[in-house]
């Protein structure tokens, strides 16, 4: 995206977009607000599905704007994030409210095309310490996998 009005337009919408989502409506007698995906997320299993499909099309909008893949993985992160905690049940609608990966995701974009040389600076530190996350999640599902395994033949097959 070249053209400065059009890459303003595009950055208009989505954060119009995130704040729909994310922020559009107040808490009566507070200052908390909510969005839509809060609502919409409380519809059992496709409700958190339509959260994350509009949370990816804010992404593939942002990455017309030649994004770092670095500043990409950072938004992939919150949707994760946002999918896999807002996908428990009642804990998950909680967090909805509070997470809001769609308004981080517009954020990101804002401040990296204000400062895009610091943002790459930081990108470093970020990409270690959610590739170190992810070896731990995968070595925590693998051994609970192994776990379930062991228990299986255990309750089944040893013990009669």
């Amino acid at each position: 995206m070249h053209d400065t009005n059009a890459k303003l337009a595009k950055l208009q919408s989505l954060r119009k977009l995130s704040d729909l989502w994310d922020r559009s409506l107040s808490v009566p007698g507070t200052k908390f607000k909510v969005g839509l995906e809060s609502l919409v997320g409380l519809l059992p299993v496709g409700g958190d599905f339509i959260g994350i499909l509009m949370s990816v099309y804010i992404v593939f909008q942002a990455i017309q704007f030649k994004l770092p893949k670095t500043v990409l993985a950072k938004m992939i992160f919150n949707i994760v994030i946002d999918g896999a905690v807002g996908s428990i049940p009642i804990l998950g609608d909680i967090f909805d409210t509070t997470w809001k990966a769609n308004t981080k995701n517009v954020n990101l974009l804002e401040a990296h095309l204000r400062e895009p040389i610091k943002s790459r600076q930081k990108d470093k530190w970020f990409i270690n310490i959610v590739l170190a996350v992810l070896v731990l999640i995968l070595i925590g599902i693998i051994a609970l996998f192994a776990f379930g395994i062991w228990l299986a033949v255990r309750f089944l097959g040893g013990n009669q």
